[in-house]
């Protein structure tokens, strides 16, 4: 079924939850044992992440450089399959980004997935590899989420890459994709924000899953100037849980978001990590409580493959 339609069906707050891919060498049982103790609250989907290969240069015995691709974790495409085939009510929402693949290899990875029958993809332009400042698309690829979204929304109409193919099958994919509380980092301000979350709703995007936030205002606020942009699709707020005492440090870095300084000041009284990880946990549960009972279409958890405290929040909440 479709997120949108699963969305728009229920009065009462869903569950959803996001997944990282085993790193190279690993196995399946790592996804696997982070769902099995989520099953209980009934999600309607998890997602499956993806990031950029990344490009290495390897110091050779002649003092040359040796460039190298890496792709530190399997394609969505093989796991989508695994966890259809082992959870057969949850809903698989596989990312696709536009960094690192060709129009063409874009449509065979699509082409690959509704011939498993998942409708349901969350498109993310995606960062650059941490080898690059700014994002490069490749020569034949997509430079803007919004561009992958018109692919996409142009293969449910029967068009393909190959414009003289004859007799298409339609695809039918829901797409979601991300919006930011705090801004987008990229962006000059939040209403040039605004504008390219809206151009790529009005492109064909059925919901957006916010990028995560530690003060619920900051979701009220993107929520209230997304309605007075036009934009009117379901709006999921997305939650991590802070798991160590370094993600004070980290996540404001990374993700550009504020902490707020209630939380950040129990956190700086931390001793240690698991101290950090209850303090996440009961700020998430109280996040998460106040949100449903604001009416939120969903809660969305990142879970980064850790899900002991996304049980004990959910146990709260659900």
């Amino acid at each position: 079924m479709k997120i949108i339609d699963l969305l728009k069906s229920t009065d009462k707050t869903l569950f959803s939850f996001e997944l990282l891919p085993p790193l190279k060498g690993g196995n399946i049982d790592a996804i696997y044992s982070a769902i099995d103790p989520l099953m209980e609250f009934n999600p309607i989907n998890v997602n499956i992440t993806y990031h950029q290969q990344e490009v290495v240069y390897k110091k050779l015995p002649s003092g040359l450089l040796q460039k190298k691709t890496i792709r530190k974790r399997p394609g969505t495409v093989a796991i989508s399959a695994a966890i259809k085939y082992r959870y057969p009510s949850l809903e698989v929402v596989p990312h696709l980004i536009c960094g690192g693949f060709t129009k063409s290899e874009t449509e065979y990875a699509l082409i690959d997935l509704h011939f498993l029958g998942i409708k349901n993809l969350l498109i993310l332009r995606g960062d650059p590899p941490k080898t690059q400042r700014l994002f490069t698309p490749e020569p034949e690829g997509h430079a803007f989420a919004i561009d992958l979204v018109r692919q996409i929304i142009n293969l449910n109409h029967g068009k393909y890459q190959d414009e003289e193919l004859q007799n298409t099958t339609a695809t039918d994919f829901s797409v979601g994709v991300a919006g930011y509380p705090e801004k987008h980092f990229e962006a000059p301000n939040m209403e040039a924000d605004l504008k390219t979350l809206k151009e790529k709703v009005d492109a064909g995007a059925d919901y957006i899953v916010t990028q995560m936030f530690y003060d619920n205002r900051k979701y009220y606020d993107f929520v209230d100037k997304c309605r007075n942009m036009g934009i009117m699709v379901p709006i999921v707020p997305g939650l991590k849980p802070i798991t160590r005492m370094n993600d004070l440090r980290l996540l404001p870095l990374v993700f550009h978001i504020d902490i707020p300084e209630e939380l950040a000041g129990e956190l700086r009284k931390c001793k240690t990590d698991q101290e950090a990880f209850d303090i996440g946990t009961a700020w998430t549960i109280q996040q998460s409580l106040e949100l449903k009972a604001h009416g939120v279409p969903a809660l969305h958890y990142f879970t980064i493959g850790i899900s002991e405290n996304i049980r004990q929040i959910c146990s709260k909440v659900f």
